[in-house]
């Protein structure tokens, strides 16, 4: 039976085009080579994050979910595996990049397959990924892949970059047709500590009244 998975490609790149696009274009062009082969399709959705940059610091500061950003939040949503790819600076992954992810509501993620990559001009950044992306996205509770993706100047034309591509894109087949982010969120969703309070949280599944949430917002208990 042919599945369609929907994959987001999140690029924090700030050119047109920029490596980091190009990057995870690459990886994305290969997941959907192989998926293809084990009889299946990939719908790829991209959101470029330097276009909605102002909504994503607009919502840091108000908590305010601009339809710009909210387009961006369901798409990942939706996804069934995830693509984040950022540019290094100052050694570490974008603001942009980091902000986008931190005003998403702490459940968003919970579970999905997601493949982190980032670019630089330099080669000494190339910890970047796993010393400091995979720490956020474990905090998310997202389900990384073993491998991750850098890419400096010098490594664009060099073989082992396309192995990495490869082996990522491969683990992120598999994870996607194993269902395991859809059977996590049916079997065990209420097992799991749901936060309030992200930047773009709307509040909708919080039970408001309570004696607790009473007290919090300064009335009384019954």
């Amino acid at each position: 039976m042919t599945e369609n998975f929907r994959l987001a490609v999140v690029s924090a790149g700030t050119s047109d085009p920029s490596s980091t696009r190009l990057l995870a274009d690459r990886l994305a062009s290969r997941v959907a080579v192989l998926a293809q082969q084990h009889g299946n399709t990939v719908t790829v959705s991209v959101i470029e994050l330097r276009e909605i940059a102002a909504d994503i610091f607009g919502a840091m500061v108000s908590g305010l979910v601009s339809p710009g950003l909210r387009n961006g939040i369901g798409v990942l949503g939706g996804a069934d595996g995830v693509i984040a790819s950022t540019p290094v600076y100052k050694a570490g992954p974008s603001g942009l990049f980091t902000s986008f992810f931190q005003v998403l509501d702490n459940d968003l993620l919970i579970a999905k397959p997601v493949v982190l990559a980032a670019t630089a001009g330099t080669g000494r950044h190339g910890l970047v990924a796993d010393d400091q992306m995979r720490p956020m996205f474990a905090y998310l509770r997202a389900m990384t892949t073993p491998t991750s993706l850098f890419a400096a100047p010098e490594d664009w034309n060099d073989p082992a970059l396309s192995k990495r591509v490869d082996r990522a894109a491969l683990e992120l087949v598999l994870l996607m047709e194993s269902g395991f982010a859809g059977q996590v969120r049916d079997e065990s969703w209420e097992s799991y500590t749901h936060e309030y309070g992200s930047a773009a949280s709307t509040g909708d599944s919080i039970d408001l009244d309570t004696d607790l949430m009473r007290l919090a917002t300064g009335g009384s208990a019954e």
